[in-house]
């Protein structure tokens, strides 16, 4: 069993325990070979699941007890699905592939930061540092429909990461040293970058008992300033992982913030793991040199799950957690009942799935039936019933109404601008008119485009398709749901 040390901040960092790495750039690294081994996808699923035992004890309990034990299937229930482990590995690429040049035995890297280190000596916050660094720190990103569960596994990986490892000595070479392998941070509600490095400053003096807050929270420093400051202090604590979430929230001067973490990789090497909903997609697609540094190391769509093998696996998964003393076999009905109410978002599946047992031992019922999930779901998930009914119907203008269901299909799809560019004037909206032709004489071979090679929901193909059944453009893209008469959504509104 590893020592640990107490740091100054009361938490404790554990002693490295070095590893020998299949993959020979991992070996002769201390803060690569100190991380836990490399593991597949068998050891991943066991790692991360999570089942609770429930016994004939329990459920003999009065129903008040077991109304308070039903909130344990939200943190002591984890389903492990394929997506988990795109994400598990993602990160312990990221981490790794991060310290290969970072190595502290590395004499270009020592250079390298002690110049970046001079500089700010000297109050020179800029970042042009004349040495031959090459990072191999990417980003990875991770976007998908609120409710999926994105933050869970993120933090369910990086718990089986030792956050604090010491270092004192390294291949009989007296090595000091300490490695925090990740600090992960939620991005400010008011865009402001200088929060951020702020925050990031503060979490490490907590976890480390430094005092660096106090070094430069009073001295009113810009964000230009701060971010060598904040690129310093990451390698003076041998960071492995920089994980932002809830993206959406830097949905302002997208074009600083991007470039705020490119300087981060490319200048310091840090690995970052951007977080965030369907909402902060397009502004990470603005730019083509943005975009390309974001996915380093691929990013992943998280989109709801569709009614197929994933969607049993996961509800399989949970349903044998029945706090109920008569037990509901889960079949055909059941999985499509629950699909149609939740179409696949999983937090709402486990939502239903707890509620409505409440409501089966607060009534006495003691079992789940299709009648009472549907009378739950009335009742008590009314608020999102509009937007459960927009990812049903595959409406596209309804869901865009709602940023965090908004559905990524991995091209950049701008629903607003689209719609901007081929609607006509309906209802006080106006459009670009006769972009493939805005009336019902308009020929078809006017336009270049082959509809063969477009997809079935592309808007062009859409019109197209509408001018030769006689259809007005508007009413094409209505007909398919792209976009909604506004009258109705002002009905939907008032009601």
């Amino acid at each position: 069993m590893n020592k640990s040390l107490m740091l100054p901040s009361g938490i404790l960092a554990e002693e490295a325990d070095y590893k020998d790495q299949i993959i020979d750039e991992y070996n002769n690294n201390p803060f690569i070979q100190a991380l836990p081994i490399i593991r597949d996808k068998e050891e991943i699923v066991t790692i991360l699941s999570q089942n609770l035992k429930i016994s004939k004890k329990e459920l003999e309990l009065d129903e008040y007890v077991r109304i308070h034990m039903l909130q344990r299937i939200y943190k002591g229930v984890f389903q492990v699905l394929p997506i988990h482990i795109k994400v598990f590995n993602m990160i312990d690429t990221l981490m790794r592939q991060g310290y290969i040049d970072r190595n502290p035995f590395n004499p270009e890297y020592i250079r390298h930061i002690n110049k970046l280190g001079n500089k700010l000596i000297n109050k020179d916050f800029s970042m042009s540092v004349n040495s031959n660094f090459i990072t191999t720190a990417s980003c990875g990103l991770l976007i998908g429909f609120s409710g999926m569960g994105k933050t869970r596994i993120v933090n369910k990986v990086l718990e089986k990461i030792p956050q604090l490892i010491y270092h004192n000595s390294y291949s009989n070479t007296d090595f000091n040293a300490i490695q925090v392998t990740w600090i992960k941070l939620e991005a400010p509600h008011n865009s402001s970058l200088k929060a951020l490095s702020l925050n990031f400053i503060m979490k490490i003096d907590e976890l480390i008992g430094s005092r660096n807050m106090e070094r430069y929270a009073v001295k009113n420093l810009s964000v230009d300033a701060m971010l060598p400051i904040m690129g310093q202090l990451a390698n003076n604590i041998n960071l492995g992982l920089l994980v932002i979430d809830e993206l959406q929230h830097l949905n302002k001067n997208t074009s600083q913030i991007m470039n705020y973490f490119v300087a981060l990789m490319n200048t310091f090497g840090v690995p970052i793991l951007l977080i965030g909903t369907p909402a902060c997609y397009d502004m990470l697609t603005g730019e083509l040199r943005i975009a390309r540094r974001v996915t380093g190391s691929g990013e992943i769509i998280w989109n709801n799950m569709q009614n197929d093998k994933e969607f049993r696996l996961f509800i399989n998964g949970i349903w044998k957690n029945q706090y109920v003393r008569n037990k509901t076999k889960l079949d055909e009905e059941m999985i499509n009942l629950f699909y149609e109410k939740t179409q696949g978002i999983s937090d709402l599946v486990v939502k239903l799935f707890v509620n409505t047992q409440k409501v089966a031992i607060e009534r006495n019922i003691e079992t789940i039936t299709k009648d009472l999930v549907e009378k739950v779901w009335a009742k008590e998930f009314k608020l999102l019933s509009p937007m459960i009914g927009s990812i049903q119907t595959k409406n596209k203008a309804k869901m865009f109404q709602y940023n965090d269901i908004k559905v990524i299909d991995g091209r950049v799809f701008d629903t607003k601008d689209n719609v901007k560019a081929f609607m006509g004037n309906k209802n006080g909206i106006s459009g670009q008119k006769n972009i493939i032709g805005q009336d019902k004489k308009t020929k078809v071979t006017k336009s270049k485009i082959k509809i063969d090679s477009l997809d079935c929901e592309d808007i062009r193909r859409i019109v197209i398709e509408g001018i030769k059944e006689g259809k007005s453009n508007y009413q094409s893209l209505l007909d398919t749901g792209v976009i909604t008469d506004i009258e109705i959504i002002f009905k939907e509104q008032i009601i």
